[in-house]
């Protein structure tokens, strides 16, 4: 049987544990297709690039594993690239194949020809343009395994279609694409641990890469083993995270932070909140180490090069609960549960417009009577008072990169994942970079629920102009007011529902629930800021 280059791609991503992938088909890939054809590697076939490696990334977040999208080559790639910056920013494992002109016309003015690996590279962990057929499966795995390892992030792979339709006779074996374990030693380990237990008020912060099934389950075991809670931050909003309550009135009290794989920026206002602490830094980024180093100064107590998972295993082996702590960590547990009481009002069926955490609130009933559903959250002010409010289910939210849009793909890419029940909350403004996918969705037989708050404005960016410039000064961020978006769904062969009243809330996402089908449920609220938790 004739091998060709693009044969050695599937072997390579067979090898590698890969079952589907994310693809929107194009002239330099064709080769491809016709190679995944009985290889049973599913293509859930998408409507646009930029979705595919949305759905990549949520797919590699939900499973554990790594998300792969396949495009063609030049403007196919620069959509494509515009899903990276926020796999990167939330240390999502995600490969994306790109068709690519053919080598042997580079320079000469091939169809579609780019710098497609220089495109990528600012916002991808590594970018490469394959050499060789013959090589093209091992490429893969390297590729797989380098997203997989140290802080774990997206790679880009440029695939030349003369390397594609080569004839290859004897292809290199291709590796299974594991991670590189970057551990830390046992020894190092006690020392952290030897600190930890010997302050009074310590915090431990956890990277968007532990946000993962393993990554969740390595937490668990730390707090379990210390007695200290591990705080996820995986938000643009840093230590103002609606979802970590009033957390960041506990930082001026700490007396160490140890950072997980948790990188110092602005996520963290840089250190500078936590000003009496000292750090322990556990960074698989030599750079960003230094960096760390440059921000702390004095303050640095020890630094160490590992991986965020090996690092909170040899933690947990290092730990044992302090009852010295045990106040100070039942503390920061509560601060971080703390929600306003006047929000309890706001569940049920209050009367008027519905307020942003009335819909919330129904999600959260709806989700928490479906054990195991998964809940995704798209960014903007709609996105804060989901990530506040709804605590059950698989989370997936839009992460650090704090980009809106990513709410239909995330959750066609976290259904693929996990056969579950899934909430997709996001603002009219998110649902219209991708209400297309509605399409993906129907034909690929992965359904979820897209619920819109629906404010018929950009509201965060209303929110700016409202307190930098004044309410005379608010223009230009208006959406059209009662734009059916229900109807999108039911044109796509959904399910699609309109709510104007919080009476008719829990009964509308019941009904979109058990459809079946991909649905919509657009709810008029009233536009209000994210929720901004102070006590």
């Amino acid at each position: 049987m004739r091998r060709r280059g693009a044969d050695a791609v599937v072997a390579g991503l067979k090898a590698a544990g890969v079952r589907r992938i994310f693809s929107l088909s194009g002239n330099h890939i064709m080769e491809v297709y016709d190679a995944l054809l009985g290889s049973g590697i599913d293509i859930v076939h998408t409507r646009h690039e930029a979705a595919a490696v949305h759905m990549a990334d949520a797919y590699a977040r939900v499973s554990g594993g790594v998300g792969v999208a396949l495009v063609t080559g030049g403007q196919g790639h620069t959509n494509a690239v515009a899903g990276l910056p926020t796999a990167l920013a939330g240390e999502s494992p995600v490969l994306l194949l790109s068709g690519h002109a053919p080598l042997a016309e580079l320079g000469n003015g091939a169809f579609q020809e780019l710098p497609q690996a220089a495109m990528a590279a600012p916002v991808a962990k590594a970018s490469f343009t394959a050499q060789s057929a013959a090589g093209l499966g091992q490429e893969v795995a390297r590729c797989i395994a380098l997203a997989r390892s140290g802080r774990p992030g997206p790679v880009h792979l440029s695939l030349p279609t003369d390397l594609l339709e080569a004839e290859v006779a004897d292809p290199a074996p291709a590796g299974d694409g594991g991670a590189i374990g970057m551990p830390l030693s046992a020894g190092t380990a006690a020392i952290i641990g030897a600190a930890v237990m010997a302050s009074a008020r310590p915090l431990l912060l956890a990277p968007p890469a532990l946000c993962s099934p393993a990554g969740e389950a390595a937490l668990l075991a730390l707090e379990a083993a210390s007695g200290l809670p591990a705080i996820r931050m995986n938000s643009p909003r840093g230590l103002a995270d609606p979802s970590l309550g009033a957390f960041a009135e506990l930082l001026p009290e700490a007396d160490l932070v140890v950072l997980l794989g948790k990188p110092l920026d602005f996520t963290s206002r840089f250190g500078r909140t936590a000003a009496r602490a000292r750090f322990v830094v556990l960074e698989p980024e030599p750079a960003l180490l230094g960096r760390a180093q440059r921000l702390l100064g004095e303050r640095l107590l020890l630094g160490a090069v590992c991986d965020a998972m090996s690092a909170t295993t040899a933690l947990a082996a290092a730990l044992q609960p302090t009852a010295a702590q045990a106040a100070w960590a039942e503390r920061v547990r509560e601060t971080i549960a703390w929600r306003p009481a006047e929000w309890a009002a706001l569940a049920g069926a209050p009367d008027g417009p519905i307020h942003p955490a009335t819909l919330c609130h129904a999600i959260e009933a709806a989700l928490a009577a479906r054990p195991g559903g998964i809940f995704v959250c798209d960014g903007g002010e709609i996105g804060q008072w989901g990530q506040s409010i709804v605590r059950s289910g698989t989370r997936v939210t839009n992460g650090v990169a704090g980009a809106i849009g990513v709410g239909n793909p995330f959750a066609i890419g976290a259904r693929a994942a996990k056969a579950a029940p899934a909430i997709a909350l996001m603002g009219d403004g998110s649902f219209g970079f991708h209400m297309a996918e509605l399409d993906t969705a129907a034909r690929h037989g992965l359904p979820y629920v897209a619920v819109i708050g629906n404010d018929s404005r950009w509201n965060a960016e209303h929110q700016i102009q409202l307190r930098d410039y004044g309410a005379n000064r608010a223009h230009g961020c208006e959406l059209a007011p009662g734009t059916r978006y229900e109807l999108v769904a039911q044109a796509m062969g959904g399910h699609g529902e309109a709510v104007e009243h919080a009476r008719d809330l829990v009964p509308a996402l019941d009904r979109a629930l058990a459809s079946g089908r991909p649905a919509v449920v657009n709810v008029a609220i009233d536009g209000r800021p994210a929720p901004n938790l102070k006590r």
